[in-house]
């Protein structure tokens, strides 16, 4: 365990804070089993080595809600391991599918949890809303200005408030390929938006397999794969600002500038010289489950499929997922160099509903750079990652996690959150979903399905 100064648990900041936050917890009646003296129960062990700066916690609990349930559960269990061992607290894990719903009527019924993770910023919102939400401890902000970018502790502010520091992070910017396809035809990995159209017309002409693949069918939710796409297109053509002015309505859905993003999108996923290779036409897109969009790259019928970095979930037991395997992906490009490296994702937030010493010192160790590092350890099969700049890259299992990290680190990357998941739910799981499933399969035009969007959009 590397020390407090140098895993960002501390430093002065951080330490003033935990000392009046953490003050007087060995001698607390209510914490019943402190060590003699005061000591910490993590003292004099080696792996301990500055979470003693929390105190002793013994006989206290810490309960945590989320929305992540077994199997995926244990390892953020096992994360916390550390925590506990060195002072005595007892974390308490609840998982639920019904997280969403449940913890908002738990809010309002007086009883949340003491801590939970918050996978979208507008639930963040409608939570601080509620005046229950605590703000985040001087540990924490100092950890997340450490360690994350300014727009990370963005997504974890209200009203200029820092409530939740990020936790988990996925990227969306990316493009399944197969690096044997690829390295038979002699192709590059493109690394401009204008290699990657050139290498779509060099593929197309060739004739032998289409460029791209995609399927936006979902059930209820068909048509979330194409907002992904506008969102990642829209950063790269207009810019962080624009993206974050149409978010917040602050620009009409179809302003001009959203217009010539999906027209940028239309330009590969309504070419019929692109799409959609190894199932159908353009409207085939439509009716393919998002499940199965990319497959037809192990058959060798299409050469991309741009999708999230969970996509990985869905290829077959068995397909190697590495820069030398069955198939990998590469870093969406950026359009241009006006707006650096867009990267479009999600991720949770860690928000707290009690300023009790123990919780305090709980959500500063989440948002540490020892914790993320624990996390990545905990999770031998891949699968997490997290923005966390403290993360050594080495402890992450997966070569598509690894890849991710990589791009969360880059000085040059730009995070937005997914745009759909902080818009009107009527809006981002509704008028936006279902106008995009209608340009693919009705060839809707761009125009008018972005105006119906806005006029969906109640102000």
């Amino acid at each position: 365990m590397r020390s407090l100064k140098r895993s960002g648990l501390a430093g002065a900041a951080v330490l003033l804070a935990a000392s009046a936050v953490l003050a007087g917890c060995a001698d607390d009646s209510e914490g019943g089993g402190g060590s003699a003296g005061g000591t910490s129960p993590g003292e004099g062990k080696a792996e301990c080595e500055g979470l003693t700066e929390f105190g002793d916690l013994s006989g206290r609990d810490v309960t945590v809600y989320t929305s992540i349930v077994a199997p995926e559960d244990q390892p953020h269990i096992d994360s916390w391991k550390v925590f506990e061992d060195c002072t005595g607290a007892d974390v308490k894990y609840e998982g639920s599918k019904e997280f969403e719903a449940q913890l908002q009527v738990r809010v309002q019924a007086g009883n949340p949890p003491d801590i939970a993770y918050v996978p979208q910023p507008g639930l963040l919102k409608n939570l601080v809303s509620t005046g229950k939400v605590v703000e985040a401890p001087e540990g924490t902000e100092a950890n997340v200005d450490e360690f994350f970018g300014e727009d990370w502790k963005g997504y974890g502010s209200v009203d200029g408030k820092f409530y939740a520091a990020p936790l988990g992070a996925n990227v969306k910017s990316f493009v399944w390929y197969s690096p044997s396809m690829f390295e038979e035809n002699g192709w590059e990995i493109p690394e401009t938006w204008d290699d990657m159209i050139a290498l779509s017309d060099q593929i197309a002409q060739d004739g032998k397999i289409k460029p791209w693949c995609a399927g936006i069918e979902s059930g209820e939710a068909t048509g979330w794969p194409a907002t992904d796409w506008l969102e990642d297109v829209l950063l790269r053509t207009g810019g962080p600002d624009v993206y974050d002015q149409w978010v917040n309505h602050e620009i009409p859905f179809n302003d001009p500038a959203v217009v010539e993003g999906l027209d940028t999108v239309g330009a590969i996923l309504k070419n019929e010289e692109y799409v959609n290779g190894g199932i159908g036409d353009v409207k085939s897109i439509a009716t393919t489950p998002f499940q199965e969009g990319g497959l037809p790259i192990l058959d060798g019928e299409c050469a991309m499929h741009r999708m999230a970095s969970f996509y990985a979930a869905n290829w077959p037991e068995g397909t190697k997922i590495a820069e030398d395997g069955d198939v990998f992906a590469f870093y969406l490009p950026a359009i241009g160099e006006d707006f650096g490296s867009p990267v479009l994702g999600g991720g949770e937030f860690v928000a707290a509903f009690s300023d009790e010493p123990e919780v305090q010192a709980f959500q500063t160790y989440l948002s540490s750079d020892v914790w993320a590092n624990e996390k990545a350890k905990a999770t031998p099969g891949g699968g997490w990652v997290s923005a966390n700049t403290g993360l050594e890259i080495s402890n992450l299992s997966s070569p598509i996690d690894q890849l991710s990290a990589e791009i969360f680190q880059d000085p040059d990357a730009v995070f937005r959150f997914d745009g759909s998941d902080q818009m009107p739910g009527a809006v981002g799981a509704g008028s936006f979903w279902t106008e995009m499933t209608a340009w693919i399969a009705q060839d809707q035009s761009t125009e008018d399905s972005l105006t119906k969007i806005e006029e969906s959009w109640e102000e």
